[in-house]
């Protein structure tokens, strides 16, 4: 029986997709619920999978190609036979070595791309998974041995991820070699809608800085205790940030509104994105009436949202709408930056790396863990009293913990 296969359906802020990689072939035996074609959209990778055991009897849409919202990309036939049976498909768990003898590696879609920016043979990596397949800690672990550096985990960003490492290309000495590679459709999103928060607002930033010592004595403190209680989840600085900010929102209703033509939208709920930097771009998941929530929740939540976005399981639904953004550069060491708006919101915070620096504290020198905060803002909708006010709140929060808790 003949199957249209047809593209995921996209919600109403998604346009359109391209077909990203067509992982099996027109004739090729295919199971029941394995990956066809991965869909590339603005905002996250989707993945199609077969309805049924059989084999695709034409592709309509290849790669490349731009696809709508439930548009026909393929037929499928169920039932039938293949002709054309992938050489990994019935490989024991040495078929990553036969492979090297000439067979065709069969790679996740992540590890593709990754041994694609680093410019690997893909026969030259050794499979752990089902078949034979080529994971992405396949990867990771073959450069490792190769002392190739790369950076895989994903990691919250203050600003947009910087663009994947160029691939190595070995040329004799003197040359000045050049690679050009399409940018993704992530990628592009990204640029476009940077550019956009620059033209479309009245961007301003404000600064204050935080004495993370109360934070971290009370992390300290509780930590163990926390995570016992909580069932492995870690007390990290995160969830402290999140929650100042709610009540800050709370305070200052402006900085979690957003401007809709000549319309202010005053949200009675706050939303916070935390911005997350993979391997294909920068994304930002929502934490949904985060005000709502405890700080075990928030951690968890964000746990979740860093191994969806490392496995490439993010949805459009976790990252669509929010109210406020969060991002930390300080994971990657800077100590200052100005963050880009997340249109429509009109405000973003950047948190930066904790350095300890002398203070003047009562008359006297102390050495502190200092954090420079950052507040980017649309001035046509916040004045620059609210927004220093806004920071000072968060601020004070973080200084005196308890503050948080009896909502002064």
């Amino acid at each position: 029986m003949a199957i249209e296969i047809k593209a995921p359906t996209f919600p109403e802020s998604v346009a359109d997709g391209v077909v990203a990689t067509w992982h099996k072939k027109p004739g090729e035996s295919v199971a029941r619920d394995e990956l066809l074609v991965d869909i590339e959209t603005d905002k996250v990778v989707l993945e199609v999978v077969a309805p049924a055991a059989g084999v695709i009897e034409k592709v309509l849409k290849g790669e490349g190609e731009t696809v709508l919202s439930e548009e026909v990309i393929a037929v499928f036939k169920e039932g039938a036979a293949g002709t054309a049976v992938p050489a990994a498909a019935e490989e024991k768990p040495q078929a990553a070595t036969e492979a090297k003898a000439g067979q065709e590696a069969i790679l996740s879609p992540s590890a593709r791309k990754m041994a694609e920016e680093n410019n690997l043979n893909p026969s030259d990596i050794q499979g752990t998974g089902k078949g034979g397949r080529v994971t992405k800690e396949d990867v990771m672990n073959h450069l490792s041995s190769n002392t190739t550096s790369v950076t895989a985990e994903v990691k919250s960003s203050a600003q947009p991820a910087a663009a994947p490492a160029m691939p190595a290309i070995e040329s004799p000495a003197g040359a000045r070699p050049e690679k050009r590679v399409p940018m993704t459709r992530l990628r592009a999103s990204i640029a476009r809608r940077l550019l956009d928060a620059q033209h479309n607002s009245a961007m301003l930033t404000t600064f204050n800085e935080v004495n993370m010592k109360p934070i971290m004595d009370l992390r300290k403190q509780y930590k163990d205790l926390f995570e016992k209680r909580h069932n492995g989840v870690k007390l990290g600085f995160m969830s402290f940030f999140v929650k100042a900010a709610c009540e800050a929102l709370k305070r200052f209703p402006a900085v979690n509104a957003s401007i809709d033509g000549n319309d202010i939208v005053y949200h009675g709920y706050q939303d916070v994105g935390v911005a997350v930097s993979t391997e294909r771009g920068l994304v930002v998941p929502i934490l949904r009436d985060a005000d709502q929530m405890g700080l075990a929740e928030i951690e968890s939540t964000i746990g979740d949202f860093g191994k969806k976005a490392r496995d490439g399981k993010l949805s459009i639904e976790d990252m669509t709408g929010g109210t406020f953004t969060i991002s930390n550069g300080g994971v990657f060491g800077s100590l200052m930056s100005t963050p880009i708006l997340n249109p429509p919101q009109t405000a973003i915070m950047g948190m930066h790396k904790i350095q300890e620096r002398p203070m003047a504290v009562n008359g006297q020198v102390v050495i502190l863990p200092m954090m420079y905060l950052a507040l980017s803002y649309d001035h046509r909708m916040i004045d620059g009293k609210e927004a220093v006010q806004f920071l000072v709140t968060i601020k004070d929060l973080l200084e005196d913990p308890a503050r948080i808790l009896l909502d002064i």
